[in-house]
């Protein structure tokens, strides 16, 4: 077994660690300083953390890794054969890159060049990509610039969701490391570089990002929602409050961007081109609804002008 030290933060990170766990020895977990979380600002620690200390794997938990020189001795303690990352939410400086003999070694949540970058699950959806998956890569001074040792991909699905492509890519990647850590270690694969004429970049997406532009097309909303569920959660105005917005089916006509109109029994609201049908709709402080029970309980909503 190798000695591993593995980095990472978020859910995504902990099939990936899991695997590491169950064939090599992990001798010590990086991970982000405990943050508060949700409304109660309560501070939490992360998923990887809490697997670890489960597991009675140390943690170290440094602010930034780049300039502090404690952080980075004790790292070099440890003698690992190779670092391996998984979401970890820090650009590693080139001071630690060089630690480990074998390198650190990358999941990314995306079929590389394409989608580098910290949101490459939302990116892939948005984009309307008909497949996306998981690239295992070492880690070099640029951003998933770095060489490529394995790829695995798979389809999305028509009602892909950042959850549901999040959770199949946390396994996806976790699958493909498993399977390629051991022959890496072993000297028996060949990295393989980047084509950077094909590279697109998925920036970190911010809950303001999760706005809806009525202007863009009813495909490019439908495909936003889907992107931004569940995090930022896709959204607009109306009265004033902020009106989430879940799930959609586009359909055709034309209504002004933003406008509330009829369709049947139900309702549909205007873009660029086309419209789109919500599954369910939220206002702050409340349940969310379908449609039609929304409409039931605000019929004004009907005829409304969605927006600022």
């Amino acid at each position: 077994m190798a000695r591993v030290v593995f980095m990472g933060t978020p859910e995504f990170a902990l099939p990936s660690l899991h695997a590491l766990l169950m064939a090599q020895d992990v001798v010590a977990v990086v991970t982000q300083p405990d943050r508060p979380a949700g409304r109660s600002k309560r501070v939490r620690q992360s998923p990887v953390k809490q697997l670890s200390q489960d597991a009675g794997i140390p943690v170290l938990q440094p602010k930034r890794l780049r300039g502090d020189k404690s952080a980075i001795s004790t790292l070099a303690a440890y003698h690992a054969d190779v670092f391996v990352v998984a979401a970890f939410g820090q650009i590693l400086p080139q001071v630690v890159l060089d630690l480990p003999d074998r390198g650190v070694v990358n999941v990314h949540a995306s079929l590389l060049p394409r989608w580098r970058g910290a949101a490459p699950i939302q990116a892939a959806i948005r984009a309307g990509d008909e497949q996306s998956g998981a690239t295992i890569m070492l880690l070099d001074a640029g951003l998933d610039t770095g060489p490529m040792l394995a790829k695995r991909e798979i389809a999305l699905a028509a009602d892909e969701t950042g959850g549901t492509l999040h959770n199949k890519l946390a396994t996806l990647g976790a699958d493909l490391l498993a399977d390629t850590l051991p022959s890496w270690l072993c000297g028996e694969i060949t990295p393989q570089a980047q084509d950077n004429s094909l590279a697109t970049y998925a920036p970190q997406i911010k809950k303001q990002d999760g706005e809806i532009d009525w202007s863009q097309s009813a495909d490019e909303i439908e495909r936003m929602v889907r992107a931004y569920q569940p995090w930022p959660r896709a959204y607009t105005h109306w009265q004033g409050a902020r009106l989430t917005i879940e799930a959609g089916v586009v359909l055709n006509g034309q209504a002004l961007p933003g406008q509330v109109v009829q369709q049947g029994n139900s309702i549909a609201i205007g873009t660029g081109d086309g419209l789109v049908l919500p599954a369910l709709l939220q206002l702050p402080g409340k349940k969310r609804l379908p449609v039609d029970d929304f409409i039931n309980g605000y019929p004004a909503f009907i005829g409304a002008q969605l927006g600022k």
